[in-house]
This record gives structure tokens, sequence and C-alpha cells, in this order.
């Protein structure tokens, strides 16, 4: 089961499994664009949001949407809902570690630097009852969730991915009308243009008879 809940920014989807079994589904099928949130030192619920389509990074996220995220994981902390100055670890999903001798709902990091920190100093009713009023039970799929997600980013690739050939091939295209054009400029310049009537009058100035220019003009020609 996933407790799924509506913040102040309503645009971000903010989940959390109901139990450390739910925990490692979670773990095992999130998906790249989405943030964990734990309390640091201490056992608490595993939260997570969405990012929105075009974020990518933990810089994308409001500040608003960072308290309510750590207000609902300091809440549901059995030892940080009673202490204040609690600090929060948050990161992005693709950079958790988990390994066979970890416990069930463990978790660790591959990389600690790729972690951010966030400090509630003391627990604010007014959001985590905005929160809880919004809590509602579902029993998704993870799996079948995140593989449709990957069949549809790998649809939209090859979308993109058409595009740009096309788009390659019409600037090909016009290279090469472009490097055609280059080389026939020569060829029709006003200076080298002659009509035949001109061509036979010049002929007939050195001498020679107009039966005998226009078999020049013919051998010319050829």
């Amino acid at each position: 089961m996933v407790f799924f809940f509506t913040g102040r920014d309503p645009r971000y989807l903010m989940y959390m499994g109901a139990d450390k079994e739910e925990n490692e589904h979670l773990i095992r099928w999130g998906w790249p664009e989405d943030v964990w949130f734990h309390v640091d030192k201490h056992s608490s619920a595993h939260v997570y949001i969405r990012l929105l389509e075009g974020q990518t990074t933990l810089d994308d996220i409001p500040e608003e949407v960072i308290e309510d995220c750590a207000q609902m994981t300091k809440l549901n902390s059995i030892e940080g809902c009673k202490l204040n100055d609690v600090q929060i670890v948050y990161t992005m999903w693709s950079n958790l570690k988990k390994t066979g001798d970890m416990n069930t709902g463990q978790v660790g990091f591959h990389n600690r630097s790729g972690c951010r920190f966030t400090q509630v100093k003391r627990r604010r009713n007014e959001i985590t009852n905005l929160l809880n009023k919004t809590k509602r039970e579902e029993f998704p799929d993870l799996q079948q969730l995140r593989e449709a997600r990957d069949r549809a980013e790998i649809q939209v690739r090859k979308k993109v991915a058409a595009v740009q050939r096309l788009g390659d091939k019409a600037q090909r295209l016009e290279s090469d009308k472009e490097k055609d054009i280059k080389n026939y400029t020569g060829v029709f310049e006003d200076e080298k243009m002659q009509s035949n009537s001109v061509i036979l009058e010049k002929l007939k100035l050195t001498g020679k008879s107009d039966v005998q220019a226009c078999r020049d003009m013919e051998d010319d020609f050829m």
C-alpha cells in the first residue's frame, strides 16, 4: 500500500510507503525523476516527490515543496517526530544504493555528495494537517507503472530521433543545392553569353562566307 498526498503545490506528486516492505518496492521501482526524503541518522518513512516534466535536478524543487516533504518525513519518524532541529536528507532516486546485505527498507547512497540536507526546527501543524487531509491509500502495481513509463520514454526518443534524421536530410539537400548553384554560377554570366547572330557576324568579319561561318559555328558547338 502507498500513501499519496497533495501539498501546497498540487503539481507535485508526493507519496510514501506504508511500511518497510512497501519501501523495498518503492526503492526498486522508483522513477529517475523521483526525489527521496528521509530523516538523517534516524528511522523514518521514505517520502518521495516526482519532478515535473522538464525538471532534472534538486535545484528545480521549490522551497515550499521541500518543506512539505521534510515536515511529512519528520512527522513519520518515531524518534524524529519528538525532536526539534531534525535534519532531513534528500536525493535523487537514482542515487539510492541497495545491496543484498542490507535489511528490508534499508538503503545507502552511490554518492554522498549527491545528497542535500534541510533542517526542520519544529513541526508545523498547519502544514502536516493540510497534508494529512489529502491522504489517500492506493495499491499501485509499481513494476507495471515503471515499465509503462520506460516504454513511453523509448517511443518519445524514437520520434525525436526520426525528426532529427529528417532535419539532417533536409540540411544535406540544401547544402547540395547550394553547391550546385555555385558550380553553375559562371556558366550563364552575361559577358560570356552571346547569341548565334552575334557569333555569325564575328565569323563573317574574318572574311568567311555565310556558309563557311555557319559550318564553323556547328563545329564549335559539337
